[in-house]
């Protein structure tokens, strides 16, 4: 009896460009209100949690 081929593809690993959405919580030190609002604005301080993704959507796949 003649043995069967195993000719099965073995899976590849494929990677994707994603469009992300988070949502963090950003801190800044600052006297007023009005001034945390510029500094957050302008990109002055820090992330304080790593947040959540709100919205995820693939872009492209990368099969090079």
């Amino acid at each position: 009896m003649p043995a069967k081929s195993a000719t099965k593809t073995r899976p590849r690993l494929f990677h994707a460009r994603m469009v992300v959405t988070r949502m963090e919580e950003w801190c800044v030190e600052a006297e007023t209100p009005e001034e945390a609002s510029a500094l957050l604005a302008a990109g002055v301080g820090h992330r304080c949690t790593p947040g959540e993704s709100i919205h995820v959507e693939f872009e492209r796949l990368i099969d090079e």
